[in-house]
């Protein structure tokens, strides 16, 4: 009899896919970068006692540190903190640990954070929270593990991302090839109901442009997003289907090139001092 092997879960599945990309991500992430530097720049600096000064953020927190980079940043902005990078992908933190080796990392899940209550002045997580699948336990573990005035930032994709490509693939067939994510009017329900104090929320469009669609899919697969959520689509698409995405992604070219749209949420929280 031959022996079933059980189908890994789908976190498992996320975390094999960016560990296989850990090597190859920093080369491909400008998007990213983008992103996380946004996010940077939203952050409040008067929005409680604990952010005056440097000195005075002791403890901070990147969700989804992936190899590092970030980690980096936060170190740099407090120099005298003790900082700990977060993911749930063991290969990223392999690569975040020699770009920053005095900083202390875990693998671990966003929605289950392995830490003490009221531990963390900052919380900083960068397009990871999309893959967590109940965005609202994400929040009540940020509640529970960040100090009385500390504060979340996230960013985050959101519904309507990838869209060109989305439309692409109809004309090929009606299997799943690219990820869906939350709509914004979700977030800005669970975000309403976690508790915490929303001091910014918002939606913010980036695009991006692609000579060839080969860039684009080149791309998300050495970022490793190219997983998809709901599992692989079925079959292997034929030289005529594949000329036929080539064709419908055709339509959307501009002077700059392909056009490739992400949605991404950006979120700031605080928790109350009362708290």
């Amino acid at each position: 009899m031959l022996e079933r092997h059980a189908q890994p879960s789908a976190k498992q599945q996320v975390a094999a896919a960016f560990s296989r990309a850990a090597h190859t991500y920093d080369s491909v992430a400008d998007f990213q970068r983008a992103v996380g530097t946004r996010l940077l720049s939203l952050l409040p600096e008067s929005a409680s006692s604990t952010l005056a000064t440097q000195r005075h953020v002791q403890q901070w927190l990147d969700i989804g540190c992936g190899t590092g980079y970030f980690c980096e940043h936060l170190q740099q902005r407090w120099p005298y903190a003790q900082g700990l990078g977060l993911d749930l992908a063991a290969g990223m933190l392999q690569v975040a640990r020699a770009r920053c080796p005095s900083l202390s990392y875990i693998c671990a899940d966003a929605e289950h954070l392995p830490l003490q209550d009221n531990s963390q002045d900052v919380i900083f997580s960068s397009l990871a929270l999309q893959w967590c699948e109940d965005f609202s336990h994400v929040l009540s573990e940020v509640q529970r593990v960040l100090k009385p005035g500390g504060v979340l930032l996230f960013s985050s994709v959101a519904d309507g991302s990838l869209a060109e490509l989305r439309s692409s693939w109809q004309a090929v067939d009606k299997a799943a090839h690219v990820n869906t994510f939350r709509p914004m009017s979700l977030y800005q329900d669970l975000t309403a109901a976690s508790g915490l104090q929303v001091l910014d929320l918002h939606c913010h469009t980036h695009i991006y442009h692609y000579a060839k669609l080969r860039e684009l899919t080149h791309e998300l697969k050495h970022l490793g997003a190219d997983h998809l959520q709901a599992g692989r689509a079925q079959g292997l698409v034929g030289r005529q289907g594949l000329q036929r995405l080539l064709d419908a992604y055709e339509d959307y070219r501009q002077p700059q090139g392909l056009p490739a749209t992400w949605q991404v949420v950006y979120g700031v929280l605080a928790k109350g001092n009362e708290q």
